[in-house]
């Protein structure tokens, strides 16, 4: 019940660490230690807040603790949650010392961070992310927002945590779909930035779905190292950390066409990075090994039948756009990205025309 990795986020005054260990919430770190004001409202949502709520509530004896449950999945990740945590900081007449705490995967972080940032201008906040995918990906680097009908993620701010809290013991009570879901970020980070983390994935990936605690400790802090450096050195996306989007661009578009919520995230990203791979025009043996790799972590390697021109006018409000102009995470070779607005359209509408089967 101890901390056995901690990764900074170097932002100079907003830097922040993030603490990775089993039975964290069991006692194994001082969270009061990290919240500088009497109060807290802790967001969660109805499937985690019954298996982990008391355990946080033991580790912030003396606080205030105040609570706001949203209902469980990607379709309630909208301004109409906002607005329910809103409500909760104004009824607990909480005020610029209050402390935001998010219990739970990549919707609540997303939606509790957003919340934290509009009220009363920003206030302090903490992740706590209990599945794989928030752990690995969504709670650090200060991404905050929610969904609109017309594309993904499109309303939002960066507002970054104070504390990253990785108790890896709470992957016990992950479904098997949701594990998988959290490989494909596991494996995102390996392709764009670490092929000796991607040759390791290939042997360990068994281990990782038969959740061997030191395989998913190892994964998870790789990707975290991983993930921070990219922030630390790009925090509002100007430039590195857009190559963190390997594959979402068509994810980002499969999401919304399918309804939001139909597939996970880490679904729709695994078929969006193998469709980024064909793209980039790295060698065949390459996209067959990526593609294998995904297959393995039970992924899904094809785009669902949506239509390509469904999917092609959900791209058109891809955040990395630049001028009109789609831009895509390309790969070099595994283990190497780019960002590139200059494709092959031929090939593009060809990738596009397998969502029309």
């Amino acid at each position: 019940m101890t901390v056995n990795r901690t990764i900074r986020v170097e932002l100079g005054r907003r830097s922040y660490p993030i603490l990775i260990g089993d039975g964290l919430l069991d006692g194994g770190v001082d969270l009061a230690a990290h919240i500088t004001g009497g109060d807290c409202l802790v967001v969660s949502n109805e499937t985690v807040a019954p298996l982990y709520l008391d355990a946080v509530r033991r580790c912030l004896p003396g606080k205030d603790l105040h609570v706001a449950v949203l209902p469980d999945g990607e379709e309630h990740k909208t301004l109409a949650s906002i607005a329910a945590v809103i409500d909760a900081l104004v009824a607990a007449r909480a005020n610029r010392d209050t402390t935001v705490i998010a219990l739970g995967g990549g919707v609540v972080g997303d939606i509790a961070g957003f919340a934290a940032a509009c009220y009363m201008r920003g206030v302090a906040f903490i992740q706590v992310p209990t599945t794989l995918l928030a752990q690995v990906d969504s709670s650090v680097g200060g991404k905050t927002g929610v969904n609109h009908p017309g594309g993904k993620n499109l309303i939002g701010a960066f507002h970054q945590p104070r504390l990253v809290l990785i108790d890896t013991g709470t992957l016990s009570t992950l479904p098997d779909r949701e594990l998988s879901a959290g490989l494909a970020e596991v494996i995102k980070h390996a392709a764009i930035a670490d092929r000796d983390y991607l040759d390791w994935l290939e042997r360990n990936v068994p281990a990782l779905l038969a959740r061997d605690a030191a395989a998913l400790a190892h994964a998870i802090a790789r990707s975290c190292e991983i993930k921070a450096a990219v922030v630390s050195a790009d925090e509002t996306e100007k430039g590195q950390r857009a190559l963190l989007n390997f594959g979402h661009t068509f994810g980002h578009a499969i999401e919304n066409s399918l309804g939001y919520g139909e597939w996970l995230h880490g679904e729709a990203v695994a078929a969006g990075m193998v469709m980024a791979a064909e793209l980039s025009g790295i060698a065949p043996a390459e996209q067959a090994r990526l593609r294998r790799l995904l297959e393995a972590a039970r992924l899904p390697v094809e785009p669902p039948p949506v239509g390509s021109a469904k999917l092609r006018k959900a791209m058109q409000l891809d955040k990395k756009a630049a001028g009109r102009r789609l831009r895509f995470v390309l790969l070099d070779e595994l283990g190497s990205a780019r960002l590139e607005s200059d494709v092959d359209t031929g090939l593009l509408d060809r990738i596009l025309e397998r969502a029309d089967a």
